[in-house]
């Protein structure tokens, strides 16, 4: 956690000075972004909200993402760019904020149900640009994944900041 907040001062200074906000869809980092986000004295001045959406039900409820948009993305393949996109778009609209950031992986010590390897994380950032990346670490170290998953998520929406 220590080494993310760096990142998250830098990324709420600069949503505080610009009057933006973030809401944050997090699976397999387990709530380290937001957390890191909400450790920074202010946050509520940019951060709007955020859950751990770890399940089908979960982006049904907290996301109001329904079955047929779940269906429809999942025909591409569920840990993917364009389901992240997909969630991070669904969690702006909700949240009706400038930005929003989601991800979704595979922690380990295995892979998911789909083929894809632990240590795969997709990541959306989605407000006036809306990108994807893929995070492979090769590690099966669910504790490490997680921690390496936030923080690259974390750098990301830095870099899309500045």
């Amino acid at each position: 956690m220590q080494e993310l907040l760096p990142i998250a001062e830098r990324i709420g200074a600069l949503l505080k000075s610009r009057g933006e906000t973030v809401a944050v869809s997090e699976s397999s980092t387990g709530g380290l972004m937001s957390a890191a986000l909400l450790s920074v004295p202010g946050a509520s001045a940019y951060y709007l909200g955020g859950a751990v959406v770890y399940t089908q039900k979960a982006r049904r409820v907290l996301i109001d993402l329904s079955d047929e948009a779940i269906v429809e993305a999942k025909a591409q393949k569920p840990l993917s760019e364009p389901f992240v996109r997909l969630l991070g778009r669904s969690l702006r609209d909700q949240f009706s904020c400038n930005w929003a950031l989601a991800e979704i992986g595979a922690t380990g010590p295995a892979g998911s149900r789909y083929g894809d390897p632990a240590g795969t994380s997709c990541i959306a950032l989605v407000g006036p640009v809306e990108r994807s990346f893929t995070v492979q670490t090769g590690n099966d170290d669910r504790v490490s994944n997680m921690r390496a998953f936030a923080k690259a998520g974390l750098e990301y929406f830095l870099q899309n900041l500045q």
